[in-house]
């Protein structure tokens, strides 16, 4: 039976644009001797979390991809717009329009929620682990967050790229695996939402572990937990912590960090409120 032209054409142009990056751009090791020119076949299909099989097959033209993997392959192969919708028509399916949301604004009974906890940590979350607003407590626990541009503030990113939240948590692979779990789910419930993509192909590029994480698919919901935190001023702290979900928007969740009173690590939380309390009144009195 002879192959569809079009997925001949698929495959061909798969070929050329693996061939047009190097494993350095997508933050795989550039490796020995290499033999072809660009990317391996598995380097790709381990990026796209299919199977090399069925990636063979794609590029000699012998099966039609689905929607889900044609929009990863497009994020490996890092396609642009034309690009993308060059490779949908080719493989004869209808690309989803992404459609970029607009930027979500913190619902005004969860920042009442959050000026009423003076001494107890918490964030609202959004979409994608974004970080909608904290209070004082929070920023003095992990880190100021308004040091961060609001395009680049997401717990997600932030958990794999700073130094400081890695030294915050003894057990970071527990804790950064347990957000791509999240974040995970989230991806099935708005699965062409190009922020999530975006954020997801720069952290693939950068970090190998979120790279087999993501790979690996496990899911979870954001609930109720402990984290074991080792703060520079409040010392070691267990602090458990829980979300209320927003009525009005369910995708905005408030995050707080407590812990059992007569604990050292509820001690710690009041030492940290007695010095970011301080720390506040220190800025508010500097001269202009």
């Amino acid at each position: 039976m002879p192959r569809n032209p079009r997925a001949s054409q698929l495959g061909e142009f798969l070929k050329a644009r693996r061939a047009d990056l190097t494993p350095r751009e997508v933050g795989l090791p550039a490796g020995g001797n290499r033999r072809v020119r660009g990317l391996r076949r598995e380097e790709v299909a381990h990026l796209a979390s299919i199977s090399v099989d069925y990636y063979s097959r794609l590029e000699q033209g012998r099966i039609q991809a689905s929607v889900p993997v044609l929009d990863a392959l497009g994020r490996v192969l890092q396609l642009g717009d034309d690009e993308r919708a060059y490779m949908f028509e080719l493989a004869g399916k209808e690309a989803a329009r992404p459609r970029r949301r607009s930027a979500q604004k913190v619902e005004p009974q969860l920042r009442r929620l959050l000026e009423d906890l003076p001494t107890t940590p918490a964030v609202v979350l959004g979409r994608r682990m974004d970080i909608l607003a904290w209070n004082p407590m929070a920023a003095a626990l992990v880190m100021d967050f308004s040091s961060i541009p609001a395009k680049r503030r997401n717990y997600l990113r932030l958990v794999f790229t700073e130094p400081s939240l890695r030294a915050l948590y003894p057990r970071w692979e527990d804790v950064a695996s347990m957000c791509v779990a999240q974040v995970r789910m989230e991806a099935a419930r708005h699965p062409n939402d190009p922020q999530l993509a975006e954020l997801v192909g720069e952290l693939a590029v950068r970090d190998e572990q979120f790279r087999r994480w993501w790979a690996g698919h496990h899911v979870t919901t954001r609930t109720v937990g402990t984290k074991l935190m080792r703060h520079p001023v409040a010392g070691e702290l267990t602090l458990d912590w829980d979300t209320l979900t927003c009525t009005t928007d369910p995708d905005q969740q408030l995050v707080v960090w407590t812990a059992e009173p007569g604990t050292p690590s509820h001690d710690g939380l009041r030492i940290l409120a007695s010095w970011a309390a301080d720390a506040r009144h220190l800025t508010a009195g500097r001269p202009e």
